[in-house]
């Protein structure tokens, strides 16, 4: 395992989106704290469940639509979360034995597990680096990631259920920009976003619970979302939601429940 900084300790006495996620998946990587955050989501949101299950299948749908149809062999997954196979790198390899992936994140808790997504193919290679998206010059200045991807090739970055976690005072934008000005044409942006489009109440619940307990969140329009692909071409069919994008067959979620934006474009 390699880490671009020293395990922290975990903090146990507030709730992490990492591991409400990973309650809202089913998983076990969580405790009390985020059990109680993720319940009171669903007692104002019963579909998160629904919105978790659509985003992790957008994932595997963008990144075999990459690697099959679009030469890329390469992935920088930021806001990985607690490992859930499959992994990325296990979806990339299972297409493309020789895909590389980075994976970044700044819970000390995904760093514990982190062994799990090093578990790559021999001809591939995974690696870890603790990170966050809001520095993106240190994750991108990392020798961990200067030896498993070659920036001169494409690079698919992903930012699955991340960028709502960083409000525009934070400028957002500006990292996505900063981040996709260092990877070359052919170069892809795989991007899924949560929005109150379809039940703006709803989810003015869901920002006051997250932002009480201490993760300030931002969800986004439909427009506003679209602005992270400024300057790429989208892949049909463009922005969508989660479950209508390329699906692999019939889907009973609405969109409401889903309340997901998401899209993947290339870059020229």
């Amino acid at each position: 395992m390699t880490s671009s900084h020293a395990a922290r300790d975990i903090d146990t006495s507030r709730p992490h989106s990492a591991r409400m996620y990973d309650y809202y998946l089913g998983g076990k990587d969580h405790f009390e704290v985020d059990k109680q955050a993720a319940e009171a989501v669903a007692e104002a949101y019963p579909a998160i469940f629904v919105c978790a299950r659509e985003n992790r299948a957008f994932m595997h749908r963008a990144t075999r639509v990459l690697a099959r149809e679009h030469g890329i062999r390469q992935w920088l997954d930021i806001g990985t979360g607690i490992p859930t196979e499959p992994n990325l790198h296990q979806v990339a390899q299972s297409v493309v034995p020789e895909a590389r992936v980075v994976y970044a994140d700044n819970d000390p808790l995904v760093l514990k597990y982190a062994e799990r997504l090093m578990r790559s193919t021999t001809q591939g290679r995974t690696t870890y680096i603790e990170a966050d998206v809001n520095d993106p010059s240190s994750l991108l200045d990392s020798a961990e990631l200067a030896e498993v991807l070659d920036l001169d090739r494409p690079v698919a970055l992903s930012l699955n259920a991340l960028m709502h976690f960083v409000p525009d005072a934070q400028d957002p934008y500006g990292i996505v920009e900063r981040l996709l000005a260092v990877l070359p044409s052919g170069s892809a942006l795989a991007l899924s976003h949560c929005t109150p489009d379809f039940d703006p109440d709803t989810w003015q619940k869901v920002t006051d619970i997250y932002t009480n307990a201490g993760t300030p969140v931002q969800f986004r329009s439909k427009q506003d979302v679209a602005r992270f692909f400024d300057g790429l071409d989208l892949l049909d069919p463009g922005i969508s939601v989660g479950h209508r994008w390329r699906p692999d067959g019939e889907s009973n979620a609405t969109d409401a429940e889903v309340s997901l934006w998401t899209g993947v474009g290339i870059k020229p």
